[in-house]
């Protein structure tokens, strides 16, 4: 058998550069999308509150007005609405606002909300402890859902010179017709039936 010359060496190695390269950016294409919202979860990047387990921030005497708004894509026969369109609410203080969601279809239906925070900087301030968000509610004809989100403002709003003149946050929610606990991509219309 004969020996590789170096130029061989060089051409196999650089083929099998080329393919781990290509075999890495398929990988990373696959992966953007999770790692993305990850990111987005953590820093609360593009108006995407950020999770907490607890309140631990000092309540201050600086208050801001949170509004709520909630939408139904189409090809979900849905009425969702909050409690209140708005609330103010003290800089660190925790809060409990209630939704109420109706299947107003003819059959069962499968949804999931999803959410962001505007404007979009004040997403890294705003905290949710519980939410119903990105799970996936299934209800029958005519059932009702009451499902709470509860958040505070973090106190550290007041030190950003990008925000800290900001005097309202919206929250907005919208549900989609889900499969397998995603929101589903191309919504028909609100007269052709999903399935299930």
């Amino acid at each position: 058998m004969a020996e590789s010359t170096p130029n061989q060496r060089r051409m196999h190695r650089t083929a099998f550069v080329c393919l781990g390269v290509a075999v890495g950016m398929i990988g990373l294409a696959y992966a953007s999308v999770p790692l993305y919202d990850l990111f987005c979860r953590v820093t609360g990047f593009d108006g995407t509150p950020i999770v907490r387990d607890s309140n631990a921030s000092e309540v201050l005497e600086r208050s801001i007005s949170v509004r709520f708004d909630s939408n139904v894509a189409p090809g979900l026969s849905w009425s969702f609405s909050p409690e209140k369109p708005e609330v103010t609410v003290k800089l660190g203080e925790t809060t409990t606002v209630y939704y109420k969601v109706t299947n107003t279809g003819d059959k069962p239906a499968t949804g999931i909300a999803t959410y962001n925070v505007q404007p979009d900087l004040a997403g890294t301030y705003f905290s949710k402890l519980e939410c119903f968000c990105f799970t996936e509610q299934t209800l029958q004809p005519g059932e009702t859902l009451e499902s709470a989100v509860v958040f505070y403002v973090d106190p550290r709003l007041a030190q950003d010179s990008d925000v800290k003149d900001l005097s309202s946050i919206t929250l907005s929610y919208t549900y989609f017709p889900s499969k397998a606990g995603k929101p589903v991509a191309e919504a028909t219309s609100s007269t052709t039936p999903i399935a299930q």
